[in-house]
């Protein structure tokens, strides 16, 4: 009689994440990959420069980087496809942008719009782009926060997956708000990876959901 086989633990979700920056958001998802239960690991780390903290960080943890400039190719749209054909080829389940500071192009989005995901550090559809926290104070709201979203051809404009808030001090200036809110956002976006891809999701219209 042969001993019973247990059942293989499903492979985790691949994640590939783009970077511009320090990777402090790239930091807390290669540590929460470091627990099996998790079920999701960093595969490959791409950026659109060199001699960011974000990459050493990638290299320190053993995961392979690329590099694609946008200055290097003629145009924005080789560019585009340039990064494309990198990601693409860590066939990822979730391509998640990091502080990654540049829009990507339609190859993109043809190959990755229904998994790309994006932090705002702003309660859409209010006070999209650059500076959310700038704006939020400028306006006067009580109540600002950070928005987890898949990526469309807009700006901050594709189906939201989770918010989260942050309340509004008197005395908060842009830097204090801003420091505030990345702790939540930070938080907010490995939840919800790890949700993403242990349950599944499904995009209909503008709502998202978990399956």
């Amino acid at each position: 009689m042969t001993d019973p086989v247990a059942p293989s633990s499903p492979a985790p979700a691949r994640l590939v994440v783009l970077v511009s920056g320090s990777g402090s958001n790239l930091q807390a998802l290669l540590d929460a990959g470091q627990d099996p239960s998790y079920g999701a690991q960093v595969v490959a780390v791409g950026a659109d420069r060199d001699g960011i903290a974000g990459l050493d960080r990638a290299t320190a943890a053993g995961v392979p980087t690329f590099v694609h400039k946008v200055k290097n190719y003629a145009e924005r749209a080789d560019w585009d496809r340039a990064l494309t054909a990198s990601v693409a080829q860590y066939e990822p389940d979730l391509v998640v942008s990091a502080g990654f500071l540049k829009l990507v192009g339609e190859a993109f989005l043809d190959a990755f719009g229904d998994r790309y995901i994006n932090t705002h550090n702003a309660l859409l559809p209010a006070f999209p782009g650059i500076h959310g926290p700038r704006d939020a104070l400028e306006y006067g709201v009580k109540i600002a926060g950070a928005t987890l979203f898949f990526v469309d051809r807009g700006v901050d404009t594709g189906p939201i997956i989770a918010q989260v808030a942050v309340p509004v001090e008197d005395d908060d200036t842009e830097e204090t708000l801003t420091e505030r809110i990345k702790d939540v956002e930070r938080r907010q976006l490995v939840d919800w990876v790890g949700k993403l891809v242990r349950d599944g999701w499904t995009i209909t219209g503008r709502k998202v959901r978990t399956k």
